[in-house]
């Protein structure tokens, strides 16, 4: 007769185990969940924060991101410290960086983002969880947490990457990429997430954007929702996060300065900026350009290299400085003010900077070049690995020059 409570018991605690197990996934559920909204994916809208961990400093981001199938994609990315945004977008003419509040675009001739992963796409993410058959899986209240390896980036520093998805959309939430001894290199926390926005024709054109003047403009569309209701950011949603829904080409062993770049050109060239204050404003509410150049040092150099000099260098018609740093690595720095309303790239790829894209080129001698808040910059080197080349880049954004 005292069976009977003992076996009660063990019935009941079978039950909590079975009714426990039928309301968590496993891994495989989920991945094959994910692998559908991936394959039903139209559209999205993203916005956040991210952080890059690569230098002395951390260094901020706030990041608004847009894509419609097939290939438009519109990411915005904002520096607060300094007052900074610049547009990477993609359409039917391109792939460009603009930054609306001097007017100015640099067109690259790339299928960027294809084979070229960016940690704030949400195709990037799920894709390093879909391809890592070695993916470590846990779930906590509201999220599923991937552990996965971070090698569909450029930056070869990257090693795994911890990916946070909403449970109840697949909706990214929290990304944080580390390199191979576990130090944090780059982290992004979205604050919003949804599936199936509707943009308007204009939201990925060049023009309109650039006339916007700002990362948070109206995305070209008329502000209005299917239902009528005004939305702040100027797009149209469907549902909320749906789950299915010269220059130069540097020729000497020192990185020192070349003669001409057969990698860029530019176009649409407009009267060059003189006696104007950078934070003046022109046409249309755009910024004018700085009376002269201000120089930028990088704040994180390779451990073994030094500044040798600095000069003033002529190129064309128009001036600029270089820097030349020598030791363990050899390159050179050249800045000058960009005057030109639109630049074309075109040979070479491009190279995700984190705030940025930049344009790399040549073959045993590299420049990478990229722009930034109207001044143009060019780093050379024959010996340099592309991923010190991305942190001094990234450790120069930052940077108010001297």
């Amino acid at each position: 007769m005292r069976r009977v409570p003992v076996i009660a018991a063990a019935v009941a605690l079978l039950l909590a185990i079975i009714l426990t197990g039928c309301g968590s996934k496993s891994a495989d559920s989920v991945v094959k969940d994910l692998d559908k909204t991936i394959s039903k994916l139209e559209s999205y809208q993203g916005s956040g924060k991210m952080v890059l961990h690569t230098g002395q400093q951390p260094l901020e981001y706030k990041v608004d991101v847009w894509y419609q199938k097939p290939h438009y994609y519109r990411i915005a990315l904002t520096n607060a410290k300094r007052d900074v945004t610049q547009i990477v977008l993609r359409n039917d003419d391109g792939v460009f960086v603009l930054t609306p509040s001097l007017n100015k675009s640099y067109r690259f001739q790339s299928d960027w983002p294809e084979n070229q992963g960016q940690v704030y796409l949400y195709q990037t993410l799920a894709q390093s969880i879909l391809l890592d058959n070695s993916r470590q899986f846990t779930a906590n209240d509201d999220a599923y947490v991937f552990d996965v390896m971070a090698s569909n980036y450029q930056n070869g520093s990257f090693a795994r990457q911890k990916i946070w998805l909403d449970k109840a959309t697949f909706a990214p939430k929290h990304v944080e990429v580390t390199d191979a001894s576990g130090n944090l290199m780059v982290e992004v926390n979205f604050d919003k997430f949804e599936f199936g926005t509707k943009f308007d024709k204009s939201a990925f054109d060049t023009e309109y954007n650039l006339a916007q003047g700002t990362g948070s403009a109206n995305a070209g569309t008329d502000g209005q929702a299917t239902d009528g209701k005004q939305l702040e950011t100027g797009q149209r949603t469907e549902n909320e996060a749906t789950n299915a829904d010269g220059d130069q080409s540097a020729n000497t062993e020192d990185g020192s300065w070349p003669d001409d770049d057969p990698a860029a050109s530019e176009e649409g060239t407009e009267n060059p900026a003189q006696g104007r204050d950078e934070n003046a404003m022109g046409p249309e509410g755009t910024k004018t350009q700085p009376e002269e150049l201000v120089v930028v040092e990088p704040e994180v150099l390779p451990e073994g290299v030094v500044l040798k000099d600095e000069s003033e260098v002529q190129l064309g018609d128009k001036r600029g400085v270089m820097l030349r740093y020598t030791g363990a690595y050899d390159f050179t720095i050249v800045q000058t003010i960009s005057d030109a309303r639109a630049a074309t790239a075109q040979e070479g790829i491009v190279l995700d900077l984190g705030f940025t894209i930049g344009h790399l080129s040549g073959y045993d001698v590299r420049t990478l070049t990229w722009s930034y808040d109207g001044v143009e910059y060019r780093l050379t080197s024959a010996n340099l690995p592309d991923d010190e080349m991305i942190r001094i880049a990234q450790s120069m954004s930052e940077v108010s020059g001297k």
